[in-house]
């Protein structure tokens, strides 16, 4: 059993629980429930930079990244910085985050924010929307295509963007369809966490121009996002690059500047 499929079984069951405390209703009284969301597509779309800021403690492939900062500091440093959205880690478990995260981020910037998780159910995306998020990560490497068909439309009618992410041509063929605002090509190995950046040079030819192209992973330096933009990709994920250092607003800004 790879980590991916660890991690998608804990899920089940934490989401499972997580059902049996929360009832929808309460979720859908959230005060944050009937928020106008922001659009991350479109900030893309509109950005020269294109890069989306990650909040994230640690993962199972760098164990601890950063644990001394808080959530709002480093959300008002990025929204200071000019990134095009945030990316919040949600999992508790592998990922030391949670959706107190979210809120609190939500809390702290107008950025465009998305919940980074591991959805298997409609009831997160209700999560998501209740705790202020503006963007859900698909992953299609744990979901069938009915599942991404059902779990993207019903973003949509919540208003929340949909990024859509995936690791080869197999999943990219499976996961096109029109309920997907960005696909993402993941350029980390999830069976061996190697990287490399001609994982999204070869699949951005097979993305059509309908959808915002994103790179994650592996992008820790102004070489790489000048090497993928030749290849239409407009969005940048960022996370273990700010996050390792002290103050990753700043390191942020300095990036952007430098990039531009």
């Amino acid at each position: 059993m790879n980590i991916l499929d660890k991690i998608t079984l804990d899920k089940r069951n934490e989401v499972a629980l997580r059902k049996s405390l929360i009832p929808v209703s309460q979720l859908e009284q959230s005060v944050l429930f009937e928020r106008p969301t922001v659009s991350l597509a479109n900030n893309l779309r509109q950005s020269q930079s294109g890069i989306i800021a990650e909040h994230k403690r640690r993962s199972p492939s760098k164990s601890v990244i950063n644990n001394t900062l808080n959530v709002q500091d480093v959300a008002k440093g990025y929204e200071e910085a000019g990134v095009c959205g945030i990316s919040v880690l949600t999992d508790g478990k592998y990922f030391g985050g949670s959706l107190d995260d979210l809120l609190t981020a939500r809390a702290s910037c107008n950025l465009p924010l998305l919940r980074k998780e591991f959805i298997i159910d409609e009831y997160q995306l209700l999560e998501a929307k209740a705790y202020g998020a503006d963007v859900i990560l698909l992953i299609a490497a744990i979901l069938s295509r009915d599942e991404i068909k059902k779990y993207s439309e019903f973003a949509k009618s919540l208003n929340l963007d949909v990024l859509l992410e995936v690791h080869n041509e197999e999943e990219l063929h499976k996961s096109i369809m029109p309920s997907l605002d960005m696909l993402g090509v993941n350029n980390r190995n999830l069976k061996t966490f190697d990287v490399s950046l001609d994982t999204s040079k070869t699949l951005s030819t097979l993305i059509p121009d309908d959808f915002v192209k994103v790179s994650e992973s592996g992008i820790s330096n102004i070489e790489a996002i000048k090497e993928l933009q030749p290849y239409g990709y407009q969005g940048f994920l960022i996370g273990e690059n700010f996050m390792k250092t002290d103050n990753p607003g700043a390191s942020a800004t300095t990036f952007i500047k430098n990039l531009l």
